[in-house]
């Protein structure tokens, strides 16, 4: 998810956490930093765009190095948060390592909701989890959060009983995940029905994915992966009827054949799990990332150099596209989530 809404939610589980043992103010600062803490591994070059791609969200979010992590972090921040305590006061270390503990697995959880992939099951397995149920910004997950927290600072600044309001959204929030999971489940029902109905070749070595569209649960993104094509449908839950519109393009299973044993080519395909393309423009090879846009432009392409460079195992992968795609239409956006419109506008893309 995006940075404020990690810290949001860090801040959020901490104050929770924490209650009347520490002050409003801390439990919210100690809690933002905890929610955006796994994220610094952004800032670790890993030699090329490719690797700095598929490293992300592993290590620093994996549940058994943040579990070692929690307790350490914990007494550090009981040692500086606390260190004007009276001698009397209770020692908090254990609350604020649940606190660190749990903000930093719902840092993790969150993350696996959406498409990008998240390896929390580092070191054993560098597979990358990803529902795809929210989009990487939804408003409607966020924004309560934020709106709880705030109005638990007013009651703080006024001596009141400030835990209610940030409770009530958390409880919002967690609500509003299963009801992404539910509605994805309902849509990925219908979408198989369409691939049957539209007799899409090979179906059933088809892998079927289907992601939530920017800033909503209404209108979702259904991609389903051949050994040849992909083909790319959206279907809103404001549809009449259950008829999804799928388009059909070719994913270079010649060059993915071909070049199958170059590095980079394995840790994209390790890393997606089935949804790349790859095609030779102007004399370079690109490798995209089908699961994060929409055709005909996605968050992740990389170029891998010349099919000669690839042939001689030469290759420093280069990514030719911004890592969130823009230029996305808002009111072709909302059109279509309404189902008021069964065609989407090309230049709509999702993350």
């Amino acid at each position: 998810m995006d940075s404020l809404t990690q810290a949001v939610l860090g801040a959020s589980v901490t104050c929770a956490v924490m209650g009347r043992r520490t002050g409003f103010t801390k439990a919210a600062l100690v809690g933002a930093v905890a929610g955006t803490l796994p994220d610094l591994d952004v800032l670790i070059d890993h030699g090329n765009d490719l690797l700095n791609m598929v490293r992300h969200r592993a290590e620093s979010h994996a549940l058994f190095f943040l579990t070692l992590a929690a307790p350490l972090l914990g007494w550090l921040t009981h040692m500086l948060v606390d260190r004007k305590a009276p001698a009397d006061a209770p020692n908090l270390t254990a609350h604020w390592t649940l606190a660190w503990l749990l903000a930093l697995l719902t840092h993790v959880g969150i993350d696996a909701m959406t498409s990008y992939g998240t390896q929390f099951m580092q070191p054993f397995t560098d597979h990358a989890f990803a529902v795809g149920s929210v989009f990487i910004i939804d408003p409607l997950y966020t924004l309560p959060l934020l709106l709880g927290l705030l109005l638990s600072g007013l009651r703080a600044r006024r001596g009141m009983d400030w835990q209610g309001p940030n409770r009530w959204a958390l409880a919002f929030s967690c609500c509003y995940l299963l009801w992404s999971v539910g509605a994805q489940h309902h849509v990925r029902t219908v979408a198989e029905h369409a691939l049957a109905e539209q007799g899409v070749p090979n179906v059933q070595q088809a892998q079927l994915f289907v992601y939530a569209t920017p800033f909503n649960t209404v209108l979702w993104r259904v991609l389903a992966i051949t050994p040849t094509h992909s083909y790319e449908g959206f279907y809103s839950l404001l549809d009449q009827g259950h008829h999804i519109p799928l388009s059909a393009t070719e994913r270079g299973s010649a060059y993915l054949q071909r070049w199958a044993s170059v590095p980079a080519v394995q840790a994209m395909q390790r890393f997606t799990q089935g949804p790349i393309r790859m095609q030779v423009h102007e004399g370079r090879v690109l490798l995209t990332d089908l699961r994060m846009g929409q055709e005909p432009s996605y968050s992740f392409v990389f170029d891998l150099g010349t099919p000669e460079q690839l042939d001689a195992g030469l290759t420093q992968p280069r990514k030719v596209s911004a890592v969130l795609s823009s230029g996305f239409s808002l009111p072709a956006l909302i059109e279509r989530m309404l189902g008021r419109d069964l065609r989407l506008s090309a230049a709509m893309v999702e993350h």
